[in-house]
């Protein structure tokens, strides 16, 4: 594969990686392509097939696993996702760097490829603001929020272990949190123009 060092964003579910992710793409949405990652579950609401998710069945999924088509691939809750290579490969085809979001499983996969990524852990101030994150959010039962709970305290361990990821970002504040992240995409990737330049693009 050729092009730009890919970019793996990775945290537990409600630690707010998703809103950062949106902000970085208001900024320099040129400059980024989002690899569309493929799952075995159902859409929620609002989510469309090929931009959300790319939604599968298993048996195709695990077909395509078994081919060697898949960079990455983990199963939670019983549900298979997963980051193919063409997906990947798409996005740096294109000159852009390619937004890998993905889980610690997918992370420990990636590494174990010759993909040179740079890695970025977002994590919540503490697992109680994690929660009440998770229950604010109204689409988890009690049984799926106790396993994303307990999956947040594994990769929280993961994400906290020096070495395992390029920096990690305590997502308290938005604006400060976003701030570390854009300082630190200005340090691996020199081709981003300042957010300056970027103050009168939304307007």
């Amino acid at each position: 594969m050729s092009g730009p060092a890919p970019l793996a964003l990775c945290g537990p579910s409600g630690a707010g990686k998703s809103t950062l992710l949106k902000k970085m793409l208001e900024a320099y949405k040129q400059y980024f392509g989002f690899s569309v990652s493929h799952t075995t579950r159902q859409p929620r609401p609002g989510e469309e097939d090929g931009k959300a998710y790319h939604f599968v069945t298993k048996e195709s999924m695990q077909g395509a696993i078994d081919q060697g088509e898949f960079i990455e691939h983990a199963v939670f809750a019983g549900n298979m996702y997963g980051t193919s290579k063409a997906a990947v490969e798409a996005v740096r085809s294109k000159g852009l760097i390619c937004i890998l979001d993905i889980d610690v499983q997918g992370v420990k996969s990636i590494k174990k490829t010759d993909l040179k990524s740079n890695y970025v852990f977002v994590k919540p101030p503490g697992l109680e603001v994690l929660e009440e994150r998770l229950k604010y959010r109204g689409t988890e039962t009690e049984e799926s929020l106790a396993k994303r709970l307990e999956a947040a305290k594994q990769d929280l361990e993961y994400g906290e272990t020096p070495g395992n990821f390029d920096i990690v970002i305590v997502n308290d504040n938005l604006e400060a949190a976003y701030s570390i992240l854009d300082e630190y995409l200005h340090k691996v990737y020199t081709d981003l123009p300042t957010a300056t330049s970027h103050a009168g693009d939304s307007a």
